[in-house]
């Protein structure tokens, strides 16, 4: 697995950030730092409170693994309260983590070494196979049902290669869209390509999601939007799983997700944000609508143009964007586009991934 540019960089350990931070216009993917420890400060300075005492309990969780991580972050109901059946019981939720490596057959091989109960009947294989195994889907390889300091966790691999292209590209949305949620960053090295991307997709978020909005909304319609955009073409949402998920996640965590958007809305020059009435006014006009679909990640603009272009005629796809922005159901189209991400239609990797419901 290739390393990422600029290598592993000194790790920085920060209180509780979000990523996310104020750029050029939204259509713009965010300059990488010059200074990556500038960088780490004004990701630093975006601080909020989690969970109360939280902190320390998942950085202890942190210290049982190898530490050669680009980044480390926790998600879900065990970290962020979340309305529904479950509000009282996020002490008792299982923890779930993504780590991103520079190099995962050598990260696999340390963590082999100091974890090997933690992975199925794949360890046989090797930490070479491993790594083979979570080149594939989403690009992640996980360890589920792992007891650790009294908890029960669940945390993902993913190469720092495969992370920065989901961000920018939207390959399958799958890390990208846990990352448009807040998060728990945990730890943070200084490589700029990263921390650019991670702003990219916030902004790709903010993007998406005014397309298919009115045009006027609700801070929370917004944010509604965006927490459902990696949840557009889960089957869980049709089967099995509470249908209401994204309104729970959004409801108690207003706040955080202000401090992961409110710099990008404030510098995007196609919206009105009317932050002390909490509402926005959105360009609906042909013009404003193809600016925002130029500036869509490349691999959602090939699944809307997918969707228009019949086979056989090969048209640009910055003619066929031009269509689109000029259709009354543009914003239909585009919800279609984010169904059409066939890893959230087919699998888990959550489940499939040397999950100890695979283990031997």
């Amino acid at each position: 697995m290739a390393a990422a540019p600029g290598g592993r960089g000194r790790c920085v350990t920060v209180p509780l950030p979000l990523p996310g931070a104020a750029s050029p216009p939204c259509a713009a993917t965010a300059a990488a730092s010059a200074g990556g420890r500038e960088k780490a400060a004004e990701v630093a300075a975006m601080a909020l409170p989690v969970l109360s005492s939280s902190g320390v309990k998942f950085r202890r969780v942190l210290a049982h693994f190898p530490q050669e991580l680009s980044l480390a972050f926790a998600y879900g109901s065990g970290v962020f309260r979340q309305a529904g059946p479950s509000a009282g019981h996020s002490e008792n939720n299982m923890l779930d983590f993504v780590f991103a490596v520079d190099d995962s057959v050598t990260w696999h091989m340390m963590n082999l070494l100091k974890n090997k109960s933690h992975y199925s009947f794949l360890k046989v294989f090797g930490p070479k196979q491993i790594s083979n195994i979570q080149s594939y889907g989403a690009g992640i390889y996980y360890n589920t049902l792992v007891p650790c300091n009294g908890r029960m966790i669940k945390y993902g691999v993913i190469s720092t290669d495969a992370l920065i292209d989901d961000l920018l590209h939207w390959k399958t949305l799958y890390v990208a869209g846990r990352l448009q949620k807040p998060v728990k960053i945990l730890t943070q090295n200084e490589n700029g390509k990263l921390q650019a991307a991670l702003v990219s997709n916030l902004k790709s978020a903010v993007t998406a999601a005014f397309l298919m909005l009115p045009e006027s909304f609700s801070e929370e319609d917004l944010y509604m939007q965006i927490a459902g955009l990696s949840y557009s073409g889960d089957f869980r949402m049709i089967i099995g799983e509470d249908r209401s998920k994204v309104q729970n996640i959004v409801k108690p965590n207003v706040p955080y997700f202000q401090k992961l958007y409110s710099n990008i809305l404030q510098d995007c020059p196609q919206v009105v944000y009317k932050h002390h009435l909490g509402r926005l006014e959105i360009d609906k006009s042909p013009e404003g609508q193809f600016t925002q679909l130029m500036a869509l990640p490349k691999n959602l603009q090939q699944k809307i143009t997918s969707l228009v272009d019949p086979p056989g005629k090969n048209r640009d796809v910055e003619e066929i964007l031009l269509q689109v922005a000029h259709d009354p159901d543009c914003g239909l189209v585009v919800h279609q586009a984010c169904w059409h991400y066939p890893l959230q239609l087919i699998v888990r990797p959550d489940i499939w991934c040397s999950g100890r419901e695979l283990k031997l």
